[in-house]
């Protein structure tokens, strides 16, 4: 084999190898996740002190950013009205938010749970809740 054609069968190979690669890198990537909190506020001083800070520490240490949220500042499009507050969370993925699910202290015993129980929830005494997750889409 002469030079040239060794250089071109290697830059050949390593082509196919490194698109393979890609492509089993790309299927594995997860869609980022996203958690959706409709939350009508009674207390919002209790609120804002005795769980919302707590439960900011909570998501950030899962990966977690804000991507919208605050008082009265929802517009309803069709149906009833919104709560007074709507929060809309980021997270890498939909593990990551079952982590955080199942790992934060506030966050399971509060506002996930509190969807579905709320009577026991330390946060129902500042706010009813409803939250639920949606994965996104691939981009």
């Amino acid at each position: 084999m002469t030079g040239t054609l060794k250089i071109t069968a290697a830059i050949a190979c390593g082509l196919l190898v490194g698109g393979g690669a890609v492509q089993v890198l790309h299927a594995q990537v997860k869609p980022p996740a996203y958690v959706v909190a409709e939350i009508a506020v009674r207390d919002p001083e209790g609120y804002e002190k005795n769980f919302l800070e707590p439960t900011r520490k909570e998501i950030s240490d899962h990966g977690g950013k804000y991507l919208a949220g605050g008082y009265y500042k929802t517009l309803s499009l069709s149906g009833a009205e919104p709560p007074n507050r709507v929060v809309i969370l980021q997270f890498p993925n939909m593990d990551a938010i079952k982590a955080w699910r199942e790992q934060g202290t506030m966050i399971g015993d509060v506002l996930l749970e509190a969807a579905i129980d709320v009577e026991h929830a330390g946060g129902s005494k500042y706010a009813s809740f409803r939250v639920y997750a949606v994965e996104g889409m691939a981009q």
